[in-house]
């Protein structure tokens, strides 16, 4: 048995459809929360735990409405609560189960990927039931070879959980992998990871 969305127990439904629903219901907008010191200045918050939890709590309040959320997820970025070590997590922690008490879909831009038992530690900390850090989506990198991720696909699946596996991303950077084989018969390597991923 697993929690649905709604806190009762049953099979959750699938990621995919709790998407779609919460996109309908809320609207396509997905909440960055990024929590960058700069931004922590710019609120007037210390670049502490303290503040981190204080800045993320604040942009969940202004993601739900007196109605219910504004918005179909949030996705914080996990590297900015890691710097901030326990502590940060714990701020984490809280922020995705306040996001799961409004009724607000999460997605941990977590950005993991790696081999064998390594990826089955992420796996473990981001998409099962059992652990704090659990949401209800998280992003992978398949630039270790897309079958790494297969497992924690699989198991995401199961779960009634999702993945946003990186293919073409924004950073310029990107470019000299992602864009390698581009015009060739079986296309860039963001197009075939784009398609192992669908």
């Amino acid at each position: 048995m697993t929690t649905t969305a709604t806190g009762g127990a049953g099979p959750r439904a699938p990621f995919g459809r709790r998407l779609a629903q919460a996109m309908e219901t809320a609207g396509p907008l997905c909440l960055g929360v990024d929590p960058h010191p700069g931004l922590l200045r710019q609120w007037g918050l210390s670049d502490t735990p303290a503040g981190l939890e204080a800045f993320s709590l604040t942009a969940l309040e202004a993601a739900v409405g007196p109605e219910g959320p504004r918005v179909a997820a949030i996705k914080p970025q996990v590297a900015l609560y890691e710097r901030h070590g326990s502590a940060g997590l714990a701020a984490l922690e809280r922020l995705l189960a306040a996001a799961r008490d409004a009724g607000v879909l999460t997605i941990a831009d977590a950005k993991r990927g790696d081999i064998g038992s390594t990826m089955d530690g992420y796996a473990a900390a981001w998409i099962a039931d059992a652990s704090p850090l659990a949401a209800d989506a998280v992003t992978l990198s398949p630039y270790l070879g897309f079958g790494t991720l297969v497992p924690t696909i699989r198991a995401a699946h199961e779960a009634g959980r999702g993945v946003f596996v990186l293919a073409l991303t924004s950073n310029p950077e990107g470019r000299e992998v992602q864009h390698v084989g581009e015009g060739s018969a079986e296309g860039s390597v963001a197009r075939r990871i784009a398609a192992a991923a669908a």
